[in-house]
């Protein structure tokens, strides 16, 4: 316990002050952007630099979230520390530029990379250099969303579907934990915070609400399943009809750039917290969900760096929106739902996005938020955003 509560402390420093870092660079990004919104008509130059840099520079961690869960099932090489500062830049020049991204693939990449720099200082052997892959995972993505429960399963919960790994559960819980705070104490230095979200009221437990609950999920679950095959789908046409890979973020770019600019879609660029938040009070246009699909799809189909996640909670916050008039429940819990189902169907990973609902919102909305994700990930089928996802026990009704 004592090498594993120093291990996973170490990790948690690394990766949170990577993560307050970048959340910095995020939101100097995003500000530049809205100040100058003629950069989106550089997006496709940005994006063909990027691309370049991980040519000549980054072919060996291009994989990105599915290296990392590569090397925790088959533990080979440690990843290269250069993972760090590439996707790091390529994430903040994406932001500045335009691209519909999002920040967890980042974070995470960073604290699985930075975590494992200690396999070198330790000499660790490949069962504890899992476990402290895994607690960079945890790390990582706890500290960029400020959710340490939701970031400590996380890591244990993605590599594989219906699969938990109970060795690492101190290890990735403490650096979760530890992340965060130190996150925390470096967004106080630097200025920034977490994005506020709130439900006004969540109704009690009744039958409608929970049923209609249900039927969200389903539909949330199908909509995590066609974001992550299209993006699959679209990545790989890219590489196939385009072998340069500069090349792919340059034509990709090109097109979300004039859709931007020419149709003024820019709700649907960058991170989009600004609509997340207003789909928890009121009506939105009910196309929104779609219009952020697009666009994201098309960003990381193309090759533009930074994570799927906030994309997603874009997704689901917007479709929750849109449903709950028809299902007759509030916007705000059905956004909120909306908000984590999505992400739970297209990550496989529905108790760490239960708990992620339940450090956001409260513990009220706990009950309707386990149904959305657990409806979600039994409709999302075995496809995911993740590739390197195994299955560990298949979905009821699959083989």
């Amino acid at each position: 316990m004592a090498k594993w509560l120093l291990l996973a402390l170490a990790v948690g420093l690394l990766a949170g002050s990577a993560s307050a870092f970048f959340l910095f660079g995020l939101e100097w990004a995003t500000a530049t952007r809205i100040a100058h919104r003629w950069l989106i008509a550089l997006l496709p130059l940005a994006g063909c630099a990027v691309g370049w840099l991980y040519l000549r520079f980054g072919s060996a961690v291009e994989a990105g979230n599915n290296l990392l869960i590569d090397e925790i099932h088959d533990p080979k090489k440690v990843i290269p520390l250069r993972m760090a500062p590439l996707v790091l830049g390529g994430t903040v020049v994406s932001h500045l530029f335009g691209a519909s991204v999002g920040r967890e693939g980042t974070a995470v990449q960073m604290g699985g990379a930075l975590a494992d720099q200690l396999t070198h200082v330790f000499r660790l052997h490949h069962e504890d250099r899992r476990i402290v892959l895994m607690a960079g995972i945890s790390a990582g993505f706890a500290s960029v969303f400020g959710t340490p429960l939701a970031g400590a399963i996380f890591g244990l919960e993605v590599l594989a579907i219906g699969r938990l790994r109970y060795d690492a559960l101190l290890a990735c819980l403490v650096a979760a934990v530890a992340g965060d705070q130190v996150c925390l104490l470096w967004n106080a230095v630097l200025g920034i915070h977490h994005t506020h979200y709130a439900i006004a009221a969540v109704p009690a437990l009744a039958l409608w609400p929970l049923l209609a609950v249900a039927i969200a999920g389903a539909l949330f679950g199908l909509v995590g399943k066609l974001f992550a095959d299209c993006t699959h789908a679209l990545s790989g046409w890219m590489k196939r009809r385009v072998p340069y890979g500069p090349l792919r973020p340059l034509l990709g770019g090109s097109v979300v750039a004039a859709a931007a600019l020419v149709f003024g879609a820019d709700r649907y660029i960058g991170l989009g917290i600004p609509t997340i938040q207003a789909a928890f009070a009121a009506p939105l246009a009910p196309w929104d969900f779609a219009g952020k699909m697009v666009f994201t799809i098309a960003s990381l189909g193309s090759g533009f760096k930074g994570g799927e996640v906030t994309p997603l909670f874009y997704i689901g916050a917007t479709l929750g929106n849109a449903l709950a008039p028809l299902l007759h429940v509030p916007f705000a819990l059905l956004a909120g739902v909306g908000f984590v189902a999505v992400f739970a169907g297209a990550a496989n990973t529905p108790i760490a996005s239960t708990l992620m609902a339940v450090e956001l919102f409260g513990a009220e909305v706990g009950v309707y938020a386990a149904v959305g994700c657990v409806l979600a990930y039994l409709f999302s089928g075995h496809t995911g955003i993740y590739r390197a996802q195994r299955i560990g026990q298949a979905k009821p009704g699959k083989s």
